[in-house]
């Protein structure tokens, strides 16, 4: 069985990967050019697919560690 200490880590890593993928795209986008082109959209597509897994994952721990 999961800890509550492992519940809780997992998912501030989640909550700062989704955070850090954000401020990434948002700071291509703003940077304009080559790289933005390249990059602020599979960013915010990366953003995207990780917020589906922290939801997932907080929902899933909300229902089984309800106590």
């Amino acid at each position: 069985m999961i800890s509550g200490v492992l519940v809780k880590l997992i998912s501030l890593t989640l909550l700062m990967a989704v955070g850090i993928v954000l401020i990434l795209g948002i700071g291509t986008l703003f940077k304009g050019g080559k790289s933005s082109k390249k990059y602020s959209n599979k960013l915010m597509q990366l953003r995207v697919l990780l917020q589906f897994i922290a939801v997932i994952a907080l929902v899933t721990f909300a229902y089984f560690f309800k106590n």
